[in-house]
């Protein structure tokens, strides 16, 4: 198989979706005898559809090469990693390995609950073939590198989620394998120790050339890690290509983001609601992810139910870490009822890249009357061409990337 560590052909997944066929019956007597005639009669209420999560997917993947795959919620990502997991079985097509292959997919994939952090290294080196003295020339590099030596003598069903997903990073990443699937799991765990796995899987396949296979949402970490990628949309191979140009692709496809949020009307009305949001370019374009470095709006349509005095939309920004960034509000205005806009300019402020929560609080001078803290997102990325973004030195170095006034003085 040349140099190739992983080969696919013509892979698919089916899955047979049961539709039950509703019958609107007057009475219980009505029911229960149509339910004994469906019975004696050996007709069905129930009818099928089949649904391929996955249908006629071809890709190469070569010996140290690390390969992210991208696509939406839904896309097939999940899918196509179980199934080159050797998790779920493919229902067409064919896959060649080169090498043994470790995989992290959801937290607690390949751990018995029951076992310890110890005994479950153990299992996991054999079953990827280790011996024993194999096991134990890396169970030191594994233990410390999880962080959880106080417990490795604990079951593993006692962890939190966090430790369980470093425990298994660790012995996925360390154990003697030529592949390394990945999936979002790594979200699960604090902000450092994702930052500590990514630098581990450059290690690996730059010195030890592992082969990686990798799914994130975020594009800025495929970029970092991965050299080529696939874009899958509905359960097909758009593309194979260097990730620079899958990036780019994923960006301008549109749906690598939520730009436009629904808002349902709440059940118990007071003054108004707010009951749609836009995440825009200033030019009032709609922005799936905001370009790092570049200018942004936040347009919220809302509805004004009573008449209100002093009415004021506040809209906070957040951090993924829960972390208050900024507050910003409108001037207090008497409305009466009636459709409205608000528009938040972030022309004066940048972010570095990243998910931030959007908070929209709507008040009169007496008592806030709506508050969305869990419902509307914007994605603020480097990815692409947005990384060459000439203002922008180093998108690690803080949340905020606006350059402070600087002057230069000759003393002598």
């Amino acid at each position: 198989m040349s140099d190739s560590a992983i080969k696919v052909e013509g892979l698919g997944k089916k899955y047979n979706i049961l539709h039950k066929q509703k019958e609107e019956n007057d009475s219980l007597i009505a029911a229960l005898a149509g339910g004994i005639k469906n019975t004696l009669s050996g007709i069905s209420r129930e009818s099928k559809e089949d649904f391929w999560a996955i249908k006629d997917i071809n890709f190469e993947v070569r010996q140290g090469e690390r390969l992210g795959i991208i696509g939406r919620n839904g896309a097939g990502k999940s899918t196509l990693l179980k199934i080159l997991s050797r998790v779920v079985k493919p229902t067409a097509g064919r896959i060649e390995y080169s090498g043994r292959m470790a995989s992290l997919l959801e937290v607690g994939t390949g751990f018995h609950g029951d076992l310890s952090g110890r005994e479950n290294i153990y299992l996991n080196g054999s079953i990827l073939g280790m011996g024993k003295r194999e096991i134990d020339s890396k169970f030191d590099e594994i233990v410390a590198f999880s962080e959880v030596e106080q417990f490795i003598d604990t079951p593993v069903k006692r962890y939190s989620s966090g430790m369980y997903m470093r425990l298994a990073f660790a012995v996925a990443a360390h154990l003697q394998t030529d592949i390394l699937i990945v999936d979002e799991v790594l979200a699960v765990g604090d902000a450092a120790f994702q930052k500590k796995c990514l630098g581990k899987m450059n290690d690996i396949s730059n010195s030890e050339g592992k082969t990686i296979l990798f799914v994130s949402h975020s594009m800025q970490a495929v970029q970092k890690i991965c050299t080529t990628g696939i874009f899958l949309q509905k359960g097909k191979l758009i593309e194979q290509n260097s990730i620079d140009k899958i990036v780019n692709k994923y960006l301008e496809s549109g749906e690598s983001g939520q730009a436009i949020y629904e808002i349902p009307e709440p059940k118990e009305l007071s003054y108004g609601f707010a009951y749609k949001v836009f995440i825009e370019d200033i030019q009032g374009s709609i922005l799936h992810e905001v370009p790092v470095g570049s200018e942004w709006r936040v347009r919220i349509l809302f509805k004004i139910v009573k008449p209100v005095e002093h009415f004021i939309i506040g809209l906070g920004i957040v951090s993924s870490f829960d972390q208050p960034i900024r507050t910003s509000w409108s001037e207090p205005e008497d409305l009466g009822t009636g459709d409205y806009q608000m528009v938040f300019d972030h022309s004066d402020i940048k972010f570095t890249s990243g998910v931030y929560k959007l908070v929209i609080g709507l008040s009169s001078h007496v008592r806030t009357f709506q508050y969305l803290d869990n419902t509307v997102s914007v994605f603020i990325s480097d990815a692409g061409e947005a990384a060459a973004n000439a203002r922008i030195i180093n998108t690690n170095s803080g949340l905020i990337l606006n350059p402070m006034q600087v002057h230069l003085t000759k003393l002598s």
